[in-house]
């Protein structure tokens, strides 16, 4: 999470506006730069990509004399690192302006490099969110809502689960010790009270059925790593 004066219009670094009374922030972060480089952008596969094309046009011009396509080798070459520092630029710039804050009510993404904005995710309107975890403890926490029209997955890349275009899920992507931030969404959903079908809240009844296990059996399946390990599962599912 960084500090920046073209923010200074929020009441505070996330925020848009003062919270509520009753509400707080529990955590906040950031996407980690090197990760959302090689995960949202692509840059490793990119730059195996441009070096492929330079050692095929390298071995190319050794052996005919000729350079391919009228390009010179030190061109290629020149492009191919312009590139991948605008990809790495992108990254940089990604994790400085984005901002993921919980509160003990909502989750808020904010974002945008050119235009800012915040999509605000109330723990009621979220249904399930799945946990991934990747090397050193960074990964991604996808989201899945209630109404998947409030999103928009172009509006939303790179924070929003990978091609999921029919159902956009927003996702806290690539942010450290990612197992702590899905056990403090877990346990604040947990401590959601719901309204039953006569419209009243119920003393015992949570905003998720996983409310009554533990927390091992909640998060169970996030230690070793599996593809989309379920941390809170609907009822319809």
């Amino acid at each position: 999470m960084h500090d920046n004066d073209d923010f200074d219009f929020e009441d505070s670094p996330g925020i848009p506006a003062p919270l509520p009374a009753g509400e707080h922030v529990v955590w906040q972060g950031s996407p980690d730069v090197r990760e959302i480089a090689k995960n949202a952008f692509h840059i490793r596969k990119v730059a195996i990509y441009f070096g492929l094309i330079l050692i095929i046009q390298a071995i190319s011009t050794y052996q005919t004399g000729v350079t391919s396509a009228g390009v010179s080798l030190p061109m290629t070459m020149m492009l191919s690192v312009l590139g991948l520092a605008i990809l790495g630029i992108l990254a940089y710039l990604t994790s400085r302006v984005t901002i993921y804050t919980i509160t003990n009510k909502r989750i808020l993404i904010r974002f945008g490099i050119a235009l800012q904005m915040t999509i605000n995710l109330p723990f009621t309107q979220i249904s399930a969110a799945d946990v991934r975890i990747g090397k050193n403890g960074i990964g991604d926490i996808p989201l899945t809502t209630k109404d998947s029209k409030r999103v928009s997955y172009i509006v939303l890349w790179p924070h929003v689960r990978p091609w999921n275009f029919s159902k956009p899920q927003p996702m806290i992507r690539s942010v450290a010790d990612v197992q702590k931030v899905a056990q403090i969404i877990h346990d604040i959903a947990a401590d959601l009270p719901i309204a039953n079908p006569t419209g009243k809240p119920t003393a015992n009844s949570t905003a998720n059925p996983t409310a009554n296990l533990t927390a091992n059996q909640a998060l169970r399946g996030i230690s070793g790593a599996p593809a989309d390990a379920v941390l809170m599962k609907s009822e319809a599912s």
